[in-house]
This record gives structure tokens, C-alpha cells and sequence, in this order.
């Protein structure tokens, strides 16, 4: 029996990490790359470069309006109207930017038996043309609605038949564009590296050349201030490979971030986007506004969001996202609703999902603008984000789909001494927070194991009780069905390194993502529960409490029927963690379910600073019997 489960256990790790590309490098399968869960990312389902021209004078394919963002928005619904006289089922429409989609821009391919394609770009989404008319293929027409972000780049539409697999592209619609397709679009803020400075990303079209970046501040009501922005881009040979490099590239604008220093604590500040052209006009963003951070240790109302591997989806229905990232809006949804309740956000790794895909990075922005333009929203790195075989990610999966940390380096800020080594550390108020990179080596004796233990040591807990350890996959403990399989319970040599240096310095709650579920474990150390309460903890910091939360909207992740002792707390749904910190002794958990925001498990923790202090179980100070 035990050699039959490790032949099941063998197989079921094959197919787990089967990939496969085809002479252009085009990524047909995605398969459990997160902790056994199975998923393709949706555009890699077209086989774009197989495309061949139907061209027929009786189909045809137009969009409206020509013109988009006419008042400065940034999103827009278009209408595309379509007739084909011979219809069929699988008939498709696809969205492209540019708009010019021909081989002019393909990769010259050093093969001869491969025959050069129409067009090597991936639309940005796609639509089924029965999507909104199920008699399509008795009227021969139909009508379907696209919403559509301003993306620097002009768009058209494009009829198909012969399905996803075998594209024939029957006709191509008019273009149609944002007034301003290079304006400032989609700010992120984050912590800078010290409590007092926020900064603020921004993605636009415009080069150092054409134009200054800039952002513009102040107290609310106040005199406004400015300061500059650096500018950063990349180029496809950026790319580790395809589909990043191929199919999936687009261009990704300019990325642009300003540090906003000197803040003074609990303030709301005004802010928005300029770019300054040669002419000396201004080109402007919408106003946003934020509320500075508090002093580290200040006794106040503090709230944190956490979660991982939430993903993206499109509002519109379109194809692409449909079953990928079921719960995403959800999630999104929720936050924008609680918008005013909560004081920072922390996503865990495992972003859009774009796998390659470089235009969905655009589309996650976007989604996540009314949160991350208002609070900051501290990312970690995921294997979507990261992993890339010969690339140095400590896994040698194709995860990231070639983009091998680029994009995330890139799209977001994090307060990393190098952005490429995706630890750090940042204060909020009564919490200290210590994330790691869960895609780089973290065992003992490696440069990024000195990095956690400094930050968990600097933690001055009399100021800052909190003390919250941050990764993508799961170092200590969870009850996902493939981790069952490989009997550990974890990520392969997760927390035999860590574990030691949690209790060393009295972590309070550990944080994963990864699995897309959530669970909670009780206060542990060596596989064993230290405290046998539920719903409150309180005196002396035994043993650290793990949550998973990577249910933020990616399609879930099973459990396994083995039931662990020490697990508190399952539920297979879409989900977010909230903590707050009421004082220096008191704080809350409670985990929200993304459908309904309302509360399914929580507990509390009070104590005072003695109990952080008294010794327990290896996380003893050394003592003298000299007086």
C-alpha cells in the first residue's frame, strides 16, 4: 500500500509540473502550480500564431464611439457590432492593442518548417460572438459590449472562426482610442523606507523626452507642493522567455514613482499626477487623496487588510478570466466598499495572474486603483510573478510565464534594499512587519535568512507589539490536499529553518498564500499546539498562530480528507484577513468571506508587554547568576 502511494504521489507530481510550448514559445498549459491547485491562464488557450486570413467581403466587424475618455476617464464601454454570414458556435472576437496586429512585430524564428504567422500578438481579451445573441448563428449577426482601460495604445476588434485553437481571422474593425492615450493612469501607493514617506506609482506614455513626471501635495485645503518622479520602462529582450518574450509581450508604458517625504503623522494629503511638457503645458491626473501613516508605536485605531493570490477578472463577461480568477471582484469589490475602515493593505504574492501576459498587468492596476490610489498596498512576490527556470528563482518552474519578477519589480514599489531580492520590512503604527520571498532561497545561512532575522530582532515591542511575518507560499503550516501527499504539510523545508527564529522572537500571527483557501492553525511550535484556547489568547506569547490566506480570488485550492490537529479553521471560499490593533494590548483577527464581507472566524489576543518579555520554550534570553 505504501508503494502504491508513492507511485500516486509520483504521477500526480508529473502532471502537477507538466508544461509544454510550441515553436513560438506560445505556453499551452499552467497546471497546479499553486500548491496542487489546476488552472490555465486563459489567453495561452488561443493559438494566436496559428492565425490565418479568411478575410471575406461577407462578414463584417465595426466599434463605437471612435473616441474614448472624452471627460478624462480612464475606462470606457465600446459596442462592436458584427455580421457573418457564416456563423458558427466557436466564431470569436478579439480585443488587440495596438491596433495594427500583423507580423510586422513578430520574432523572426530560426526554423524553416515553421511557417511565419499573421500576427504573434495575443489580444488583450476576447469574447465568444454568441456571448449576448445565443441565436448568432441563425440571425448572422450579433452585437457584444467590451470595457475597455486606457492602455497608451489605440484598439481594434477582430472577427474569428475556427475557435481558439485554429484562428481565422474573417475581418477587422475600425480603430478606435482614448483622447489622451498617454495621460497618467492607475497610481499605487506604498510605504517608502521609512514611516514617513509614502510613495506613488503611476503608469503613462510618457518618455523622460517628452515630458517631466511629477506629484503634486499637500494637506488638504493647504498650499500644494512638488516632487519629482523617476521614470523606468523595459524592453522585450527583458522578457526570461514565452510567453513574455513571444505572444504575450506588449509594451508596458512608462512606470514612474515619487517619494513623498518629511510626512507628518494622521494626515489626510491631497495628491495627483502631472507631467510636464516641452511646450509647458500640464497634463494632470484626477485628484486622489491618502492619510499619512502613523508614528511608529503611536496608541491609536490601526487596520490592516491581508491576503494573497487574488488575481484579476473583467467586468465585461469577456472570456479570459471567467473561471481563472472566479472570486476576484468579489474580493475587490468588498474593499471598495470598506474602503474607510481600513488603513493599509498587505497582498501576499500571486498578483494578476498574467503569466506572461503583459497587457493584463495594465488591467490589474486598474482593478485595484480605487484601494491602492488611497491606502498603501504593500505587495509580496509569488511563483506568478517570479519563477522562471535558469532565471535564480530558488523553484525552477515556468510559473511567471517568462516575466521572471520584471513586471512586479517594476508596476509596484516595495521598500527592498533591491527590488529583485523582494524582502523587506515596514512599520504601521503598532505593527512591525517582516515579508519575505518565498521564490529565493530562505534556509539557514542564506543571505535572505540574516535579512529575516534582523528584521524579526528589530522589532522594539513595547512601541510596536505586533510583530506579523509576511510570505507567498505556505513556511509553516497548512492542510492542502497536495501538501497531505507529500506528507509535510508545507512547502518542502518551510519552516524547519524558520520556525526556530518565530519563536526566538515571539511572532505573533504568520501569513501564506499560495493555497487558495483559508485555515487557520493554532499557536505552534514543533508540530504541536501550545495553547488549547479558540476565540481569545491572552499572557504569554508561546507559540506563533499561521493563517492561509490565499482564497483572495484564484480558483480554489482542495484540502486534504486527513484531518490535522492543528488546524482551527477551514473554509474552501474566497476570503480576506482583517487585524486590528485597538492599543498596545489589544487585537483583533477576524477572516471575511469576499461574497458578503461578513465575519466567519476571528479570535483575539490581549496582553500586556511582561508577557512578551517572560521566557518560554527556546526563546529564552541568557542570564547570569552575577549580581
Amino acid at each position: 500500500m505504501k508503494n502504491l502511494l508513492m507511485v500516486v504521489v509520483l504521477i500526480f507530481g508529473l502532471l502537477v509540473n507538466f508544461h509544454c510550448t510550441d515553436a513560438f514559445g506560445h505556453l499551452r498549459s499552467v497546471v497546479g502550480s499553486s500548491a496542487g491547485a489546476i488552472g490555465e491562464q486563459p489567453l495561452s488557450k488561443i493559438a494566436i500564431h496559428k492565425t490565418t486570413l479568411a478575410l471575406s467581403d461577407f462578414a463584417s466587424i465595426q466599434a463605437r464611439p471612435l473616441l474614448l475618455g472624452l471627460k478624462g476617464e480612464d475606462t470606457a464601454w465600446v459596442v462592436v457590432d458584427f455580421v457573418n454570414e457564416e456563423p458558427s458556435n466557436d466564431d470569436w472576437i478579439g480585443v488587440f492593442s495596438p491596433a495594427k496586429f500583423n507580423a510586422s512585430n513578430c520574432i523572426v524564428e530560426n526554423n524553416s518548417e515553421v511557417q511565419a504567422p499573421y500576427t504573434c500578438s495575443a489580444p488583450i481579451k476576447y469574447k465568444y460572438a454568441n456571448h449576448s445573441n445565443p441565436d448568432y448563428t441563425s440571425t448572422k449577426k450579433a452585437s457584444v459590449r467590451f470595457q475597455l482601460i486606457n492602455q497608451r495604445e489605440d484598439f481594434s476588434f477582430a472577427l474569428f472562426a475556427g475557435g481558439l485553437s485554429n484562428p481565422k481571422l474573417k475581418a477587422i474593425s475600425n480603430s478606435i482610442a482614448f483622447a489622451n492615450p498617454k495621460a497618467p493612469v492607475y497610481p499605487r501607493l506604498a510605504h517608502g523606507k521609512s514611516w514617513d514617506e509614502m510613495t506613488v506609482t503611476w503608469t503613462s506614455g510618457y518618455n523622460i523626452d517628452e515630458a517631466i513626471p511629477f506629484v503634486e501635495w499637500g494637506w488638504k485645503g493647504k498650499e500644494q507642493k512638488r516632487s519629482p518622479a523617476g521614470t523606468l520602462t523595459f524592453e522585450q529582450n527583458s522578457m526570461c522567455g514565452p510567453p513574455a518574450s513571444t505572444v504575450g509581450w506588449r509594451d508596458p508604458g512608462f512606470i514612474h514613482t515619487s517619494h513623498l517625504k518629511d510626512l507628518w503623522p494622521n494626515i489626510k494629503h491631497t495628491y495627483r499626477l502631472g507631467h510636464l511638457l516641452t511646450n509647458g503645458s500640464i497634463v494632470w491626473s484626477k485628484m486622489y487623496s491618502f492619510r499619512s501613516s502613523p508614528y511608529p508605536g503611536q496608541d491609536s485605531l490601526q487596520r490592516v487588510i491581508i491576503f494573497g493570490d487574488m488575481g484579476k477578472a473583467e467586468r465585461d463577461g469577456s472570456n479570459e478570466y471567467s473561471d481563472y480568477q472566479p472570486g476576484s471582484l468579489n474580493t475587490t469589490d468588498q474593499l471598495i466598499k470598506d474602503l474607510k475602515n481600513f488603513d493599509i493593505v498587505m497582498h501576499i504574492g500571486d498578483l494578476p495572474y498574467a503569466n506572461g501576459y503583459i497587457s493584463q498587468w495594465d488591467q490589474f492596476t486598474a482593478q485595484v486603483e480605487p484601494i491602492a490610489s488611497t491606502v498603501p498596498y504593500m505587495i509580496a512576490s509569488g511563483n506568478h510573478e517570479r519563477d522562471w527556470p535558469g532565471s535564480g528563482s530558488f523553484y525552477d518552474t515556468p510559473d511567471s510565464g517568462g516575466e521572471c519578477g520584471v513586471l512586479a519589480e517594476t508596476m509596484f514599489y516595495v521598500p527592498a534594499e533591491n527590488r529583485a531580492k523582494f524582502w523587506y520590512s515596514t512599520d504601521y503604527g503598532m505593527f512591525h512587519f517582516c515579508i519575505a520571498d518565498t521564490e529565493h532561497d530562505w534556509r539557514e545561512g542564506t543571505e535572505q535568512y540574516r535579512f529575516i532575522e534582523r528584521c524579526l530582532a528589530q522589532a522594539d515591542r513595547r512601541k510596536q507589539p505586533w510583530l506579523i511575518f509576511a510570505a507567498h507560499r505556505v513556511l509553516g503550516y497548512s492542510s492542502n490536499d497536495w501538501y497531505g501527499l507529500e506528507g509535510s504539510f508545507e512547502e518542502p523545508m518551510g519552516r524547519e529553518s524558520l520556525e526556530k527564529l518565530w519563536q526566538k522572537y515571539k511572532v505573533d500571527i504568520a501569513f501564506f498564500g499560495h493555497v487558495h483557501n483559508y485555515e487557520r492553525i493554532c499557536p505552534i511550535y514543533q508540530n504541536q499546539c501550545v495553547n488549547s484556547e479558540i476565540s481569545h489568547y491572552s499572557g504569554t506569547v508561546n507559540g506563533t498562530i499561521h493563517a492561509v490566506v490565499g482564497g483572495g480570488g484564484s480558483h480554489l485550492s482542495e484540502f486534504s480528507p486527513l484531518e490535522t490537529a492543528w488546524s482551527l479553521y477551514k473554509d474552501y471560499d474566497f476570503g480576506f484577513v482583517k487585524l486590528t490593533a485597538f492599543n498596545h494590548s489589544s487585537l483583533l483577527f477576524e477572516y471575511k468571506k469576499s461574497s458578503d464581507g461578513k465575519v466567519y472566524d476571528s479570535f483575539t489576543i490581549s496582553r500586556d508587554y511582561k508577557d512578551v518579555l517572560a521566557c518560554v520554550h527556546d526563546s529564552c534570553e541568557a542570564t547570569t547568576l552575577a549580581t
